[in-house]
């Protein structure tokens, strides 16, 4: 009858530590699990904040870019226009000028 007592005792013994075995990979698995998912999750959002700065980053350097290559067609365009003309109008105004003494010099040798 001992002996059925004492196989008992450690048949519960190793029933109960099985079962503390099977809690603790329960318990291991859940940490695993929020930590994996707490892992991912700070990376996605390391990893999205990245992109976007990035991102951010490029477009704003084309854009400012094309923009100023854009003003600065548009102003090399608008001076040079404005340069011309003033050209223009500066030597036309001269070359009536020297048109009008070269007829006074004319008139003065024909008279």
């Amino acid at each position: 009858m001992k002996e059925n007592a004492v196989i008992t005792i450690i048949s519960i013994t190793i029933i109960v530590l099985n079962m503390m075995m099977i809690i603790v990979q329960v318990i291991k698995n859940v940490i695993m699990v929020a930590t994996m998912a707490e892992v991912t999750t700070v990376t996605m959002a390391v990893i999205t904040a990245e992109v976007t700065a990035v991102t951010m980053a490029v477009v704003m350097a084309e854009v400012t870019a094309v923009t100023m290559a854009e003003v600065t067609a548009a102003v090399m365009a608008e001076v040079t226009a404005v340069t011309m003309a003033v050209v223009m109008a500066v030597t036309t105004a001269v070359v009536k000028d020297v048109a009008a003494v070269g007829a006074g010099c004319f008139n003065l040798i024909n008279n």
